[in-house]
């Protein structure tokens, strides 16, 4: 397989924006990855596209083609993938193999999502289908409802870790501060977390990723070509992971130990030659706060059931052992669904450029991985890049 670099990044600020429509938040994002990227539109051979439901939110279908379009790109071939809040990860994944394949040399990957100029109910059911209607949506089960069960599972197995979890909001929350891109610019503490609105027990609103409009862009090409063109630092993608499970909770074998997340790791860190420990900066799927601590742990930064812990002594900060999630992460930059994944590599690249402003991790770091789920962890996707 050829080698393959990210060459240029872009993305909206994620937040409500009524004024927006899919086709302003695709043309903003594109066209910052393009002239991030230094390269004519003329080169992109194709386009591949991260979308899991405006078919329901915004009467919209048939998603490359328009993105294409709002770009002016008409000509090129484009794909769209859906795999719930994955489906940018899927895009970049199918955009990372055509070029490795040779089959490309330059082609462009985005996400999107427009959803908060719906009613609570309309969203509510619109992220429902990414469970399994017949078994868990139609008996009353949401998400809150099925990752409160992961909670709850995982104070039974390893003990409560309700403080810590509330630590991962608090972190991600500072972290969100310092993003000029993220949604929410809210300092919170422990107890702001624990009084927060209830929603499904253990969690509060405080626990839960947000509903957001946003829209990524990211451009590859072959690794010989971005030493060409670009004049930052090459970003090269050292190892890619696609794993699966059960759609639905109970089909699982573990609640506190994911099995995508662990096929997708393992193939990911086999495919760049590296361990766990070789990471130096990770964003991590978030989309509850128990979420980080169980991924933090499938992804072998710390031991099972020492995830918590290893956020209360700092080890996550962004002055910590690994950094994760500098860029506030799913908790407080945002949840753009088929942008999310998108979203965490523009914040690794970001960062391993030595661009990220206020939140750049101050050590040397040169390795990153995103890790991004779909549904109650059906669908993983993991990334890993290495900054030359």
């Amino acid at each position: 397989m050829r080698s393959v670099s990210v060459i240029g990044i872009g993305e909206t600020k994620m937040g409500s924006f009524p004024d927006k429509s899919l086709k302003d938040l695709i043309l903003e994002a594109g066209n910052k990855a393009i002239e991030d990227a230094g390269i004519e539109k003329e080169r992109i051979e194709a386009l591949f596209l991260g979308n899991f439901n405006s078919s329901y939110w915004c009467n919209q279908s048939h998603m490359g083609p328009m993105a294409a379009e709002t770009l002016g790109m008409q000509d090129i071939p484009t794909i769209r993938t859906e795999g719930a809040c994955a489906s940018g990860s899927l895009a970049f994944r199918q955009g990372l193999m055509a070029i490795a394949s040779g089959m490309y040399d330059v082609v462009i990957i985005g996400g999107v999502e427009k959803m908060t100029h719906q009613s609570t109910p309309v969203v509510t059911a619109g992220l429902a289908s990414a469970a399994d209607y017949e078994y868990e949506v139609k008996m009353g089960a949401t998400f809150p409802s099925l990752f409160a069960m992961i909670a709850n599972r995982y104070f039974y197995e390893y003990g409560n870790v309700r403080k810590e979890m509330a630590m991962v909001a608090v972190q991600n929350h500072d972290n969100a501060l310092l993003n000029p891109d993220a949604q929410m610019h809210k300092k919170i503490t422990i107890d702001k977390v624990y009084g927060g609105f209830p929603v499904a027990y253990p969690l509060t609103v405080y626990d839960c990723s947000l509903v957001t409009d946003g829209a990524v862009f990211v451009v590859l090409s072959a690794t010989e070509i971005a030493k060409e063109i670009t004049d930052k630092r090459v970003v090269e993608i050292i190892g890619s992971g696609h794993g699966g499970d059960s759609l639905t909770l109970h089909g699982k074998t573990s609640m506190t130990s994911l099995n995508a997340t662990l096929k997708a790791a393992k193939e990911a860190y086999d495919m760049a030659g590296v361990k766990p420990s070789d990471i130096d900066i990770a964003e991590v799927h978030d989309c509850f706060t128990i979420t980080q601590i169980v991924n933090t742990e499938d992804l072998g930064f710390f031991e099972k059931g020492k995830g918590a812990r290893a956020v209360a002594e700092g080890k996550t900060a962004l002055d910590g052992e690994i950094p994760i999630n500098t860029s506030g992460g799913l908790k407080a930059k945002g949840h753009p669904i088929g942008a999310t994944g998108l979203s965490q590599i523009y914040e690794v690249v970001t960062q391993l450029r030595g661009e990220a402003g206020e939140r750049q991790v101050k050590k040397d770091i040169n390795i990153g991985l995103t890790h991004n789920l779909g549904g109650s962890a059906a669908t993983c996707v993991v990334n890993i890049f290495k900054g030359w």
